[in-house]
């Protein structure tokens, strides 16, 4: 990439609640590939009392929680609810992973409370017998290599009319029966899978980054990088459990 320097701006909401599994590894496998690419970006971190200017941001990230965490975060998200909505819509980039998937959904059913969900997304989710836990490997219809990660979480979420992220090769998934994992929707990337995600996946980190770069900048192209030790990872993990 050459000429006029590009700039991204990723906020990162809530890290002091939602950080489960080195997601927060996930903002810097965004910030030092795009570094490589002399793409300069700057990460801010929102804490639950702070002001969200969602038109400074290139990409919104929002890490996994427990249930405990996702109820002390559920009051901020009624207020901050058309903001994030008008930038989903607007075709704004969101990463969303575990927790952070089930918040941007209509509403997680605990088993004695319900927490209201951001409703960026036509997904619910309800509380299950048991939890889905292992590494999950899942082929998607948009990256050629398969997308791999760890799953843990009790709720099962059901995804409606949405395309899944991707379909299911080994693992639980969406809900452990109907072979989805997560959602693509708009710019919205949404997964169960932690590890932190985007270092076992460099093909999905760099297709978050080109979405948020088209987004501001037009059609672009990424210049490739040595991913030979990421990729090893990432087969070690299909061939292991797929």
């Amino acid at each position: 990439m050459s000429g006029t320097p590009m700039r991204l701006t990723i906020g990162h909401l809530y890290p002091e609640l939602l950080n489960l599994y080195g997601d927060r590894g996930n903002i810097t496998a965004l910030s030092r590939r795009a570094a490589w690419r002399g793409i300069d970006v700057t990460a801010i971190e929102y804490r639950l009392s702070d002001e969200i200017d969602f038109s400074a941001l290139d990409i919104v990230f929002v890490g996994g929680g427990s249930d405990r965490e996702q109820l002390l975060v559920c009051k901020r998200l009624g207020e901050i609810k058309a903001r994030f909505q008008e930038y989903a819509d607007g075709g704004g980039v969101v990463a969303a992973i575990c927790g952070g998937y089930q918040l941007l959904g209509r509403y997680y059913k605990l088993k004695n409370e319900t927490v209201e969900g951001l409703s960026v997304l036509d997904v619910f989710t309800e509380s299950g017998e048991g939890r889905l836990i292992g590494d999950v490997v899942i082929q998607t219809d948009f990256l050629e290599q398969p997308v791999v990660g760890f799953e843990n979480h009790g709720g099962r979420t059901y995804i409606g009319s949405h395309a899944p992220l991707g379909k299911v090769v080994s693992g639980g998934g969406n809900n452990g029966t109907d072979g989805a994992e997560g959602v693509r929707y708009k710019n919205i990337i949404a997964t169960y899978l932690h590890g932190p995600l985007f270092p076992k996946n460099p093909h999905l980190c760099d297709y978050v980054l080109t979405k948020a770069l088209e987004k501001k900048y037009g059609a672009v192209t990424l210049s490739p990088l040595n991913d030979d030790a990421e990729f090893a990872a990432n087969r070690f993990i299909v061939n292991r459990f797929a």
